[in-house]
């Protein structure tokens, strides 16, 4: 299950992807989490330091490794150099699989210890500093995670939870369509339904599944406006929280401790992102793939590489368990 936390800034993105990452460990589900927003405030959420979140390794930083690990054998791509955050896996590219070991997560993915032994990967963009001021936009940073979610095959019982950048920005490329289940962070006011209604309108055409979560809701005129604005994509609705509180000064309780209200909460996020699985379609999650990346190389990423990068679409290949066994036979035969 591919899930994405988005909304406007401060609306509690961040700390609701962090809840719901501890709620997938304490079940013991197989989670790896991706900070992906311009702020990198995911790993001391889930309980890093400072120290330990700023040395986490940057996925953009080790971009030139990934893209050759996934172009793999892949006769359409003639060189790693000529992988752009579309390119789209084709036959003889190296697929992900959230629960293994591969050169990616070994050089990006870091494990953090939560409550009672359970424990979560994670994988941070990394931040947007002064030295790229001027000289890159931050879509630059997540182009590694958009190309490992093009060649990532997942299952129904493991989750990447995704905490997106603030605002509309992922639709500047295809990574919105990447999701089973979009949660749209919403506080009850006007400015936190406005992202709502941006995501809905561009979401329309491409099945995105989007469902709305209320934060910070202090009472019924809170919920009743939530209602009005967004209608029957109002999911679940969280309010105040003393255990929320505690973990935004550092000093997380155990997260049994976290109010019942929340764990409910959290527990009809769980089953509505299940229930989302039943309408995964990899031929269209693949159809929009090879969508998105002729637009990108046609725009500008013939240009950037000097490559036609249309003909990295195999027209033949569908994304899915098929192809994973492909490749895993093809490691075996190899070995």
């Amino acid at each position: 299950m591919k899930i994405a936390f988005v909304g406007k800034g401060g609306s509690g993105k961040t700390t609701l992807s962090s809840l719901f990452v501890r709620h997938l460990a304490a079940a013991r589900v197989p989670v790896l989490a991706i900070d992906a927003d311009i702020n990198q405030h995911l790993g001391p959420a889930l309980g890093l330091d400072e120290d330990e979140a700023a040395s986490l390794p940057a996925l953009g930083a080790h971009l030139p490794e990934i893209k050759e690990y996934l172009r793999g054998a892949n006769p359409r791509i003639a060189s790693a150099s000529t992988m752009i955050k579309t390119t789209p896996p084709g036959r003889g590219s190296r697929l992900l699989r959230l629960v293994e070991d591969n050169p990616v997560y070994a050089a990006c993915a870091r494990s953090v210890r939560l409550d009672d032994g359970a424990t979560a990967r994670l994988m941070v963009t990394g931040p947007f500093n002064e030295s790229d001021l001027g000289v890159a936009c931050y879509h630059s940073k997540v182009g590694a995670v958009e190309l490992c979610l093009n060649h990532l095959v997942d299952s129904r019982d493991e989750y990447l939870v995704v905490d997106m950048t603030a605002g509309s920005d992922s639709f500047s490329s295809g990574m919105f369509t990447r999701f089973d289940m979009t949660f749209l962070v919403a506080e009850p006011t006007r400015k936190g339904v406005a992202v709502y209604r941006q995501y809905k309108e561009y979401a329309r055409d491409f099945g995105v599944g989007l469902a709305v979560v209320g934060n910070k809701v202090q009472g019924e005129d809170d919920l009743a406006f939530l209602r009005t604005e967004v209608g029957d994509d109002l999911l679940v609705a969280f309010g105040h929280s003393d255990w929320v509180r505690a973990m935004e000064k550092g000093r997380p309780p155990r997260f049994d401790l976290l109010e019942q209200a929340s764990h409910e909460a959290l527990s009809t996020v769980h089953a509505h992102a299940d229930r989302a699985y039943g309408a995964r379609d990899w031929e269209r999650y693949t159809r929009q793939m090879a969508l998105f990346h002729e637009k990108n190389a046609r725009s500008w990423g013939n240009e950037k590489t000097g490559a036609d990068l249309v003909a990295q679409i195999d027209p033949d290949f569908v994304l899915g368990e098929g192809p994973l066994a492909e490749v895993a036979a093809g490691r075996a035969v190899g070995a």
